[in-house]
Order: C-alpha cells, then structure tokens, then sequence
C-alpha cells in the first residue's frame, strides 16, 4: 500500500489525462524564425513540408493563430513571459526584457522550479541588435547559432562582416550603414548541417539521447531553427524542390486604399541585402527568386525538424513529449509590395500553431479558435500538471487546453497584437472575420486616434480600409478593445498627457 501510495501523490496535481501514465512529460518547443503558415497541412499545395504536416496529423492545428508583435525579440518575449508587448512596453529589438521586468519567471523558469531541465539550441530568445539572452531562464547556458551565415564569399562581400551580420553579432552597432550588404540568397550544394539548421538539428538530437539516458529530470528542450530568416540560404536540393515559375505573385501590391501613411512600410530589413531595392523589388524576376528561396528555406527547416522527429520517435520518447510548433511571426511575400514584417496587417502577424499533447489533443484535428503567442505559457503549464503560470509580471495568455480537448470550443471572441509607428502605437484586435487597427500616441485622449478596419470574408487582400463606411462595427469592435487596458509606452518614456490633464 505505501509503494502504491509513493505513486500516486506525485500524480495528484497533474492533468488527468497524463497522471495516468507518467509524472512528468518532456516538452519539446520547436520555434521557427519567420515562418507564416505556407505549410501543406494549412493547405498551402505549393509546400514541401511533409514532417511539419506529421506533426500536424498528431495534434491540432490552429488556423487562427497570431503572434503579439511582428518583429523577433518582442514576440519571442511574448512566448517566454507570456506577458504582450502592450504590457511591458518592450517593442523593440534592442531592450531586453528584463529592463521593465526584472523579475518575471519565464516558462522555462516556471518548469525549472518544478523539476524540469531547460535547455536552449538556436535562437529562441532574440541575441542581436544589442540585445541579449536569459541566462536565469535556462538550466545550461543556451547554445546559439547563427542567423546570418554564407558559404560562398563571394556573398558576404569577400567573407567581410555585412550589415545584418554584424547587427545579429552585435558588432560595430554604431557604424551599420558604413558596413557591405550581404547577399539575400544563397545556393550551395552543400550537406544540411552547412548551415546552422542542419547543425541545431544535430544538437538537438543529441540532447534527446542524453534525455533518454538521464532519468533525474524530465527535458524541457528548446530548438529555435533560423530558416526562413533573411538571408534566404539553403542546401541546393532544397531549392530543386520547387519550381519558381509555379508560385503566383501577390495579386494586391500596394497599400490598403484609405490606410494611415504611418500604418504602411517600404523597405525596411530587406533592403540591407544585395541586390534588392525599392525598384526592383517591384520586378518580377526578382519577386519569385524571393518566394521560391523562401519555400526553400521552410523545406530546408521541416527536413531538420523531420530529423528530431525520428529521433525522438526511435528513442520512444514521443508518448510522453508535449509538442510545440511555433512560429514567432509571419512574413510579407509581396502582398501590399510589401516583403519581411513589422506591420499591423495578416500577412505579418497569422502565424502557425501545432500542439502534440497525447492523451489530451485529439490527433489530425484543426481549431478556429483564435489563438496568441502568449497562450503558449499557461497552455503547457497546465498540459505538465503545474500550478498557473503567476507572474510576477502580468500573465496575458489563456490556456488552450479545453481547445485541445475539443476544438469547437470557444475562450476567446478575439486575439490582439500591436506594433508602433513613431510615437503612435497600432493596437490591432483580430476577430474570426475582421481586423481593427487602433492608432495614437500611448495615453493619448481616444478622440486622437485613427482607425482601419479589414474584413476577411469580403476583402481578404487588405486591399481597402474599410472604417469610414462602417462605423457600426468600428464601434462594435471599439468596445471589445476597450476590454484591454491602455498600451504601456515604449519602455524609457513617459506616456502622453490626455487634454484632461
């Protein structure tokens, strides 16, 4: 009886459906720079994703699901915090997220108080742009591999340190335009492992087998693979895979009718590569030289995640491993001639969202639930067993957990991300059928503000701002945004004086 009931106690506060088989699951946390969901399994019948789409027929699938910011630090604090960017009024990629929370438990903190090893391979948290890491978040130091990488000198400017380089290594911050344009692609007949998702893969599967080995702990193992971030390198077979001639052209090239200047961007992170411009950008030859080495990159990335799949399934450790598939934003193919992110609108901020959680998440199953980044702290906390992720910073995300068990339920009527212009800030609210954009200086009188307004059964495209013509849903939508409290400013300024003050 007392060998039943040592058992039993270390199961009592864990989800059922676990406590029936074992204490404590390994995580897996796959994040993918600059993925949007160009996925078979999201229907997209041009990828070549066949090991992102096994991972979807394990778990559910979130067509609904959205980052909290479009740019890498600010969304990947969101995953680690679970606290949005309008909360800690962190937007950028240069301030850590410690400067306004000190103190705050991340989720990988959270596991580690609970038992858990964490551990980190590539990029999860942002390093880059003078920003840095969580050592407090991570059981071993995190191994970091790198986002700007060539084969060929010839592409780097004569192996010579260029601009996106040096910004991702922080080196010579100051003096970025003085430094060469790398270039944006890259074809090499190389082995995966040439390049560092090949290589994150192969610590990754190392880390697995030292898990199988050790029994002490249970792993929380973070992969953070760097394709399909600029610049667009991949093994050549990749490239093969698919035929540039095969991929159409955004139909709407230019920005949304009606839409703020300040809401619209031009250029940007793309033109710090050789040999793109604002004019050529608008070439064809040049636009499906991009699409075609970006579908390359997101098969070159399934293929690495593909390895760690087989591994974990030969080590027989996926019964007993909850599954994450994140993608920290998504990117602009052209749409609005617009190409990266760091805008408000779909193409930027609809992200893919693939849980495993066996027992719990019924396999092959899809969800319109509308899902954030933030959702995923509480969501795996509850999945493990652990107590409600409590701060001390403010806990923005839901747990997802009811959905997993039944994807016709509904926590939420609406997901919402921000991302700034300026002084202003952009507050977006994203129902199933409309996006509003809210844009004023943060603490300013709401008379101030602009809006745009999208709707995606009719005008799919963004082509137009639909806000003047529909004041009624503009209200209606007002209202569930009035439901968040005001974004905070950026971190380091005071937020404006309303004319009541």
């Amino acid at each position: 009886m007392k060998t039943i009931l040592r058992f039993l106690i270390p199961l009592a506060g864990l989800c059922p459906s676990y406590a029936a088989e074992t204490a404590r699951p390994n995580v897996l946390l796959i994040c993918v720079d600059d993925l949007k969901p160009v996925l078979g399994c999201y229907g997209d019948r041009l990828a070549r994703t066949p090991n992102m789409d096994r991972l979807a027929a394990r778990g559910v699938r979130f067509d609904l699901a959205f980052c909290n910011q479009a740019v890498c630090a600010p969304s990947r604090n969101s995953l680690l915090t679970g606290s949005r960017p309008t909360t800690s009024g962190i937007y950028s990629l240069s301030q850590n997220f410690r400067l306004a929370s000190p103190d705050a438990v991340t989720m990988t903190q959270h596991f580690m108080k609970h038992g858990w090893r964490a551990e980190s391979v590539g990029k999860v948290l942002h390093t880059g742009h003078g920003n840095h890491d969580d050592k407090a978040s991570w059981s071993i130091p995190p191994l970091l591999e790198k986002v700007v990488e060539y084969l060929d000198p010839a592409n780097s400017a004569g192996g010579r340190l260029t601009r996106e380089d040096a910004f991702f290594t922080n080196q010579r911050l100051g003096e970025i335009r003085a430094l060469p344009r790398g270039a944006a692609w890259e074809i090499s007949d190389v082995p995966d492992n040439a390049y560092a998702d090949g290589r994150i893969a192969d610590e990754g599967i190392r880390r697995l087998q030292a898990a199988r080995e050790r029994r002490d702990a249970p792993l929380f193992l973070a992969l953070g693979f760097v394709k399909p971030h600029l610049p667009l390198t991949a093994p050549k077979k990749y490239w093969d895979m698919h035929d540039p001639k095969a991929f159409p052209l955004a139909a709407w090239q230019n920005d949304p009718q009606g839409a703020p200047p300040y809401a619209t961007k031009k250029g940007g992170e793309i033109l710090n590569y050789d040999p793109l411009s604002l004019e050529n950008l608008r070439d064809e030859k040049i636009q499906r030289t991009l699409i075609h080495a970006y579908y390359a990159c997101v098969s070159f990335t399934d293929a690495q995640i593909g390895r760690v799949l087989d591994e974990l399934d030969r080590l027989k450790l996926a019964d007993n491993t909850l599954i994450i598939l994140w993608g920290d934003h998504g990117w602009h193919l052209g749409d609005h001639g617009y190409w990266t992110k760091h805008t408000n609108y779909e193409q930027a901020n609809r992200i893919p969202l693939i849980i495993v959680a066996p027992g719990v998440a019924k396999p092959g199953s899809s969800t319109r639930q509308l899902a954030e980044t933030v959702d995923i702290f509480p969501t795996l906390a509850e999945l493990a067993g652990l107590p409600a992720p409590a701060g001390p910073q403010r806990i923005d995300g839901l747990s997802l957990v009811p959905v997993l068990r039944d994807p016709q339920k509904t926590i939420r009527d609406h997901a919402t991300h921000c991302y700034p212009r300026g002084a202003r800030m952009g507050r977006a609210i994203r129902t199933d059928r409309h996006r509003l954009i809210e844009w004023k200086v943060p603490g300013a009188s709401p008379d101030t503000a602009d809006f745009e307004l999208y709707d995606y059964e009719t005008d799919p495209g963004e082509t137009k701002n639909l806000a003047a013509e529909n004041p009624a849903v503009v209200g209606e939508l007002r209202r569930i945004l009035a439901r968040h409290s005001e974004a905070m400013p950026p971190f380091g300024t005071k937020p404006a004086k309303t004319k009541a003050e």
